[in-house]
């Protein structure tokens, strides 16, 4: 493929297309039209038109001024007079778009292996500390780094789930690999969950919206069980570019064998480099496993939360998307979150010049070696956000 272009995810688009109708077109432009289909306004209020309580007509000239709403008023306001989700009369994008709402919630509903999964890394991460070694430190900075920034940032988002760059091999198989080994989730779901919460942003059908709760967007919309339908069904309406791709068939396959796997490799190089030493093995695991995967997971999701409840804005979104420094620290960039929202196909998350992004400087610099090509890099020069953003 020689220049693949943006995903449309326009409500349309979530209309099963007829049989003869063919699929995602694989050589679309990079365009600004194909960068707002993406953003893909939902069936919603515009978010500056809440309605307004009429004023007396013998009111003073200082009564008939409207009120100066909040983006979250705004927003607020979208969600109460929207219609509930996206194809709410087609029972199977409803059961896709419910598998997705904090109703779901109950403890008949738990997905206890994710749940006893995220339990045993933050029990390991508490142990770390008391099997201190200088080896385990070293893995686990380099892997929080290889995972976090290279893995989730880089592979995940800016190229999988955006297309903001393209990678040549071995750097595409390596950098998704490290996208696994964070333990967020497989490529495909990963990419197809992402895909959808740019499309409903704090919008109902959002994944992981703070107005939903901020538990909820951190991290309790991760225990929801959700049936093999309703996954099968937002892959296929939001990563039918990627489904097919033999490199992301094989992650998707053997996730939790890489995954455990992954666990042992970390007690082994303890265990070799300590001369034979369990307690080495032990100490590198709970530091390069358990404690690097939980910072990095904390790091993604205070972009789910913390950045659409507080920081600054740069851009006027539909959503309450913000920039938020601290995570932008913690997550390699990508607290600039209102900078992505607004232009999610860009590669550089940050627009100003004391916006660091970390990420981005790995992505000039395989550029400069030749293995990252197609970089979508403009940076805006207004406040306007790419149109339906």
């Amino acid at each position: 493929m020689k220049n693949i272009g943006k995903l449309d995810m326009s409500p349309t688009s979530l209309v099963p297309p007829a049989p003869n109708e063919s699929a995602v077109t694989d050589h679309l432009n990079h365009t600004e039209q194909a960068q707002s289909a993406e953003c893909s306004a939902v069936d919603a209020a515009p978010l500056d038109t809440a309605p307004l309580e009429a004023a007396p007509l013998d009111a003073a000239p200082s009564q008939l001024v409207a009120p100066q709403l909040t983006i979250e008023d705004r927003v607020r306001a979208s969600r109460a007079s929207s219609v509930r989700v996206v194809g709410e009369n087609n029972p199977a994008l409803t059961t896709m778009y419910e598998s997705y709402s904090p109703r779901q919630l109950r403890w008949d509903n738990i997905d206890w292996p994710v749940v006893g999964w995220l339990v045993l890394m933050h029990a390991g991460a508490i142990a770390a500390p008391f099997f201190f070694t200088w080896t385990a430190l070293g893995v686990f900075l380099v892997m929080h780094w290889l995972t976090g920034s290279i893995g989730i940032c880089l592979a995940y988002h800016r190229c999988l789930s955006h297309r903001s760059l393209r990678l040549r091999q071995p750097f595409r198989f390596l950098c998704t690999l490290c996208g696994v080994l964070s333990g967020e989730g497989s490529p495909l779901f990963w990419t197809a969950t992402h895909r959808l919460h740019h499309q409903r942003s704090d919008h109902e059908g959002d994944p992981h919206s703070p107005f939903d709760g901020q538990w909820w967007s951190h991290i309790a919309w991760l225990f929801v069980r959700r049936s093999p339908e309703a996954k099968a069904m937002v892959m296929r309406r939001y990563v039918p570019d990627l489904i097919k791709d033999p490199m992301l068939q094989f992650f998707e396959r053997y996730y939790g064998l890489i995954l455990i796997g992954s666990g042992a490799f970390f007690f082994g190089i303890g265990f070799l480099a300590g001369g034979l030493d369990w307690y080495t093995g032990l100490s590198v695991m709970l530091w390069g496993l358990c404690l690097r995967m939980t910072l990095v997971y904390h790091g993604t999701w205070f972009v789910n939360s913390a950045t659409h409840l507080w920081g600054y804005r740069n851009y006027d979104t539909r959503d309450a998307s913000k920039n938020l420094w601290w995570v932008a620290i913690f997550a390699y960039g990508e607290g600039w979150h209102n900078n992505h929202h607004a232009h999610p196909n860009v590669a550089p998350a940050g627009h100003k010049w004391w916006e660091f992004d970390i990420t981005w400087w790995s992505i000039k610099a395989l550029r400069a070696i030749g293995m990252a090509y197609d970089i979508d890099d403009r940076i805006p020069q207004n406040r306007s956000a790419a149109e339906g953003c």
